[in-house]
């Protein structure tokens, strides 16, 4: 799991959302921050900026099975796939699959306005925007997410018009920094609220499972 920005209290945060996938006798999951990256990775510069670096770190590095690229832009997730021969797993689309097997239509949370329309061309990309209610942003940053005090006061708030409003019926966390939250917003919400890490580091689990 590679947090392509440089906030090692993300990472701890994705850590942490972690612990329930590890278990006795299977495989590690290792956390690690890119030192590169910029603090958040928040714009479409960012997104550019950590591209290669991720595919050099994939490249170079021999003692990992897959990799999960922990940022919800899914930056160089094409590249990084380039890169190596072994499995690479991009946050948004493994959260956005497993959204959609436990409702009908999803909502996301974003960190910020400006996320939006790079998380929409994704979707658009994947063919997806039938199935999506809406996305919302909780006007904080990265870091914020991470570790800001009203954090899950705010996600409980944008959560809750994505639900009403828009109609949605699971909810998809818009940013790596968000995984230390799900299980208490999904209380406060009463619907399924799906961490992408989660997702991703599940699948990653189960390609290293069936690999020959």
């Amino acid at each position: 799991m590679v947090n392509p920005n440089s906030n090692d209290e993300v990472t701890r945060g994705i850590d942490a959302a972690l612990e329930p996938l590890r278990f006795a006798e299977g495989p590690q999951i290792a956390c690690m921050t890119l030192a590169e990256g910029p603090f958040g990775v928040e714009t479409q510069a960012d997104v550019e900026a950590v591209t290669l670096p991720l595919a050099r770190l994939m490249r170079e590095t021999n003692d990992t099975d897959a990799f999960v690229i922990a940022c919800y832009s899914d930056p160089g997730l094409h590249v990084c796939r380039e890169a190596t021969a072994r499995p690479v797993f991009g946050i948004a689309e493994c959260g956005v699959l497993t959204a959609l097997s436990r409702g009908e239509r999803f909502g996301v949370l974003a960190i910020k306005d400006r996320s939006i329309p790079r998380h929409l061309r994704y979707l658009r990309q994947m063919g997806l925007m039938d199935r999506l209610a809406g996305e919302r942003a909780l006007g904080l940053s990265v870091a914020e997410t991470a570790s800001g005090a009203s954090t899950l006061e705010r996600m409980t708030e944008v959560g809750t018009a994505l639900r009403d409003t828009d109609g949605a019926n699971t909810i998809v966390m818009g940013c790596a920094g968000m995984a230390a939250h799900r299980a208490r917003l999904e209380e406060r919400l009463g619907i399924p609220v799906i961490d992408p890490t989660q997702s991703a580091v599940a699948m990653a689990l189960g390609a290293v499972a069936l690999a020959p």
